[in-house]
């Protein structure tokens, strides 16, 4: 996914919310810093492999032995605490610090990588956690233009973004756990995410010629993207 592909979308998704292009490129902008260039060769793992794409969602527990049967999983946000506490190996964990950004933190030290996001209103979690990471260990990511060693390969949500993410490095099956599109717990702006992440998961289907069970019987309600 290069940027050109991305804009479009980009623009509806910032239209959708009412967000400002300037603020998620301050946050690109104060995240680069603290971003090294990373070796994507650390990925070659992923290459034509079964990767488990991890939600946050309820069901993740549940779908435990699904991922622990992945060649490779990538967890979005707090599902990588779960699968740890699973003895599940998390092979790259995705997040934009809202959580448990200590996670993230023990993770890098622990020499696995950390795709860390910034966007318009984590500026303040950008500053306070990304020094504490082992800057070796991380990808940094925007929703925006990238520049230097921010980098931008799709996505929206960590959960959506895991998955471009995962598209990016080569992997040969796309596997969806803890997904819940219509979890009732969520407020407005989390169920208008989701539905967002929906929408990006269908694209990168058809992207990949492949049918990801997580949107059976969900398509025909996916709204087309610009």
């Amino acid at each position: 996914m290069n940027f050109t592909e991305w804009e479009p979308v980009y623009e509806a998704i910032l239209a959708d919310f009412g967000f400002g292009r300037e603020a998620d490129e301050n946050a690109r902008d104060v995240l680069s810093p603290f971003a090294t260039p990373f070796d994507l060769t650390r990925f070659d793992s992923f290459s034509d492999a079964t990767v488990a794409v991890a939600g946050a969602g309820p069901s993740l527990d549940a779908d435990l032995d699904r991922a622990a049967a992945a060649d490779v999983v990538v967890a979005a946000s707090t599902a990588a605490d779960v699968l740890r506490d699973a003895d599940i190996a998390v092979d790259l964990m995705v997040t934009d610090l809202d959580k448990n950004p200590e996670t993230a933190v023990e993770l890098t030290h622990e020499g696995v990588p950390v795709a860390a996001h910034a966007h318009g209103d984590n500026v303040p979690a950008v500053r306070e956690w990304l020094p504490r990471f082992d800057a070796d260990h991380v990808l940094a990511t925007t929703q925006a233009a990238p520049v230097d060693a921010v980098v931008n390969y799709g996505g929206f949500t960590d959960g959506d973004r895991a998955a471009f993410l995962a598209d990016e490095f080569g992997a040969g099956e796309l596997v969806f756990v803890g997904w819940d599109f219509d979890d009732p717990q969520v407020d407005e702006m989390k169920a208008q995410k989701l539905r967002w992440a929906e929408r990006l998961l269908r694209w990168l289907e058809v992207r990949r010629e492949e049918q990801f069970d997580v949107l059976d019987g969900r398509r025909d309600g996916i709204p087309p993207l610009p």
